[in-house]
This record gives C-alpha cells, structure tokens and sequence, in this order.
C-alpha cells in the first residue's frame, strides 16, 4: 500500500493546530501507530526573526541569553499567530497501513476527518495517483 496524505488547514488558528497536533499523539501513542501515522506542522516564518537570529548567531552572544532570546522570540510568534491573522497554519498527516491492514487504514481515514479540531479545517485526502499527491509527498519530506 502506498502513502496516503491528509491536509488540514487551520488558518490563523495556532490553538486548534497545537490541539489536533496532541490528539495525533495521544493516538499514536494509545493505538501504538509510530511508523503509520506521521504528522508535521508547516508554519509560515517570519523573515524579521530569522534575521534576528542569524545576527545573534554571527556575533557569538552568549548561548544562555541567545537561548532566552529565542524562547521570547518563539512565545512572540506563537502569539503572533494566535489569531491575528500572520499566516496560515497547515497541518500534514501521513498514514501508511500494509496491505493486509486496509480495514484499519479505511478507519482512521474516515476518523480523522471527523473528529472536532480536524472537522473546521477543511479536510482533503490525498492518496497516489491523485492531482496534488506529489505536492504533498514534496511538502511533507521539505518540512521539519
């Protein structure tokens, strides 16, 4: 069996995308799904902190202090993106079930979507073959 991909568009809304982000977890972690299901996070960075913190990095500061800055920087962003609009928050899950697993596969295909923090984002299911998988196989190994 191949891939299959599900994207979910939060928005701006950073706080759905961290609560569908603990969901996947606790499901991986409760179902035992380490290697079948996977998610990332693409956030939007803002180009102004980079530069920051490229500077930081080029004049040799402190590691503790560039490390507290960069806390700060990151509970700012994390605000920023609360809800005022700074970028779209997308999350990317990736199933892989064998062959013999495809009842298993059907479900959570059909549970995901449908549970609350999944529900609002505007699900889309993306398996081989389809317009937009290599798009998502191309996102999914470029994020982190």
């Amino acid at each position: 069996m191949a891939h299959i991909y599900m994207h979910f568009d939060f928005g701006a809304d950073e706080a759905k995308a961290q609560q569908a982000r603990h969901k996947l977890d606790v499901w991986k972690q409760a179902f035992r799904l380490d290697k079948k299901l996977q998610y990332k996070l693409d956030r939007p960075e803002p180009e102004e902190e980079d530069a920051d913190e490229q500077d930081a990095a080029e004049d040799g500061k402190n590691p503790k202090s560039n490390s507290e800055g960069s806390s700060r920087k990151a509970a700012k962003i994390d605000a920023d993106s609360g809800g005022n609009g700074s970028g779209n928050v997308s999350l990317l899950v990736r199933l892989y079930f064998s062959s013999h697993e495809r009842l298993s596969e059907q479900r959570w295909i059909e549970r995901i979507p449908s549970e609350e923090p999944f529900k609002d984002a505007s699900p889309r299911i993306l398996r081989q073959g389809e317009p937009g998988f290599d798009g998502a196989v191309k996102q999914f190994a470029d994020l982190n």
